[in-house]
């Protein structure tokens, strides 16, 4: 399974965050994996391509890769805000299993207020706008911040805002 980072530094970096996971959470290998699966479906939009071409499993290390369009990133490197997304990515994952993979809502079907114990009251949007393209969707500021910076287009990162639905 491959993973950014390490079980050891995902614990690390919970506890530097003041996180922890919930008693029914997978394993730190299981939610790193989830959590580099959901990162690397930001690679469409990053400066570069892999080092080690098709066969390497996960995005990066990456040729050609810059921060902020300006500053070159080694070859060989993994820059710590793509592994700090990937453990982000994960523990969210943990708090609300499924979450990386996108809602199961259908179109003009999005729960706007739904009252379960007692009368069941819900209530749906139905703006016809409910779309998604091919990018990853778009689930937390800090991770987007955090990849943002490998991303470099004539748009000022708005083409990279369409794709997030934004």
């Amino acid at each position: 399974m491959a993973a950014y980072g390490t079980d050891q530094g995902f614990t690390d970096w919970l506890a530097e965050q003041g996180y922890s996971l919930p008693p029914s959470a997978p394993s730190p290998a299981v939610l790193r994996a989830r959590g580099s699966a959901y990162v690397d479906g930001y690679e469409a939009f990053w400066t570069g391509y892999r080092t080690n071409g098709v066969m390497q499993e996960l995005a990066w290390p990456r040729t050609g890769a810059t921060v902020n369009c300006v500053q070159p990133v080694p070859v060989d490197a993994i820059p710590p805000a793509v592994v700090n997304a990937s453990y982000r990515a994960g523990w969210l994952d943990a708090q609300t299993p499924g979450i990386l993979i996108g809602s199961s809502a259908s179109l003009g079907q999005r729960v706007k207020r739904e009252l379960v114990e007692g009368a069941v009251d819900v209530e749906y949007f139905d703006d016809g706008k409910a779309e998604r393209s091919g990018g990853p969707s778009f689930i937390d500021s800090q991770i987007d911040g955090w990849l943002s910076a490998f991303i470099c287009d004539d748009s000022k990162g708005m083409a990279f805002m369409w794709t997030l639905g934004s």
